[in-house]
């Protein structure tokens, strides 16, 4: 289903260069590996995937405050995606993401978390750890971290006192994404984070940039708040499109339509420009959503593609997962409007 699709041909932008599509994919966690395993499917020339760093969580946080590194976990899960799915490819998937259980000193540990964090030990350098991890695995695209420095996310809530007016600030990416009360707006801890130098080249090079889905406050939002990636993307030929998640996330969007979330991003970075924005076609199915939501989209200078984009069980039953496949083909007819 496809009632309003956005025409790459008729816009400014140009087609591929003829080397074939570049594709660079902003986001972190599960949101991101179904991303990059539907752009994959594009059959792309290259794919960057540029990563949120600032989880504080479970393996990647113990990493980070015992090692002084950048969490790796969300760089771990985009490596993993971008696995050949040849037998040799799927085994280092599966090694990437395995998790060591019992109760020592690994417990909980992911072993490419590990595996990333003695990399950089050696070569100190975050990016030529992850592309030496890339070679190995050989991965089927780069994975880059959006800054090379451990960030931090500090929110303005409401609604953790008997005073819904009063804002209190909560500080870190697993305690703004589990907090109780309402996120009104996120900041990042340093405030001018320096970009990893590396994604900001892959964005020069790009002919297609996605942006979500994935947690809005904690893991696509941060990406347009580092200094110089708004100014880059507003800056490139690629088309930009966002893709919007499927449902409302409990805890920090607990309640929030499509169209809050491009209000909220639009909120967080004014200067922002995008092409389209893919919304899954069930999620709105009132007209008048789809019109608040396309004024919202406006506001971007987007245009609004909606796309059965959910992934389905093997019972037939829909997730709360965008399927690659779906979500493959909605990029492919939004970018060459066919």
């Amino acid at each position: 289903m496809n009632t309003s699709t956005f025409n790459h041909a008729s816009s400014s932008h140009h087609s591929p260069r003829p080397e074939g599509l570049c594709v660079a994919s902003f986001g972190g966690g599960h949101g991101l590996f179904q991303t990059l395993r539907a752009v994959r499917l594009l059959d792309p020339a290259s794919i960057t995937a540029i990563v949120t760093v600032a989880d504080d969580g479970g393996s990647s946080g113990r990493i980070r405050r015992e090692l002084g590194q950048i969490p790796p976990g969300d760089l771990r899960m985009a490596l993993a995606a971008l696995a050949p799915q040849d037998e040799e490819g799927k085994i280092w998937e599966e090694v990437l993401q395995h998790r060591y259980g019992g109760y020592g000193a690994l417990a909980g540990h992911a072993v490419g978390n590990l595996l990333i964090a003695g990399l950089y030990d050696v070569l100190q350098s975050e990016v030529q750890a992850l592309d030496a991890v890339a070679r190995m695995i050989r991965a089927q695209g780069r994975v880059l971290p959006l800054c090379e420095q451990p960030l931090d996310i500090e929110a303005d809530v409401a609604g953790l006192g008997a005073d819904p007016r009063i804002m209190r600030q909560v500080r870190g990416q697993v305690a703004v994404a589990t907090t109780v009360g309402q996120v009104r707006r996120v900041r990042l801890i340093p405030e001018s984070p320096q970009p990893c130098g590396e994604a900001i080249e892959a964005l020069q090079k790009a002919d297609l940039v996605t942006l979500g889905p994935g947690s809005w406050f904690s893991s696509v939002l941060p990406h347009l708040l580092v200094p110089g990636i708004v100014d880059t993307l507003n800056s490139i030929s690629a088309m930009r499109v966002v893709v919007l998640n499927l449902d409302a996330e409990p805890g920090e969007t607990a309640g929030f339509t499509a169209e809050r979330h491009l209000h909220i991003l639009t909120q967080h970075a004014s200067d922002f420009r995008a092409d389209a924005v893919l919304v899954d076609a069930l999620a709105l199915p009132s007209e008048a959503d789809r019109v608040h939501l396309e004024r919202a989209a406006a506001n971007l200078g987007a245009r609004i593609s909606f796309h059965d984009l959910r992934e389905a069980d093997s019972a037939g039953v829909y997730t709360s997962r965008h399927d690659p496949d779906k979500l493959a083909a909605a990029l492919k007819k939004v970018y060459y409007g066919n």
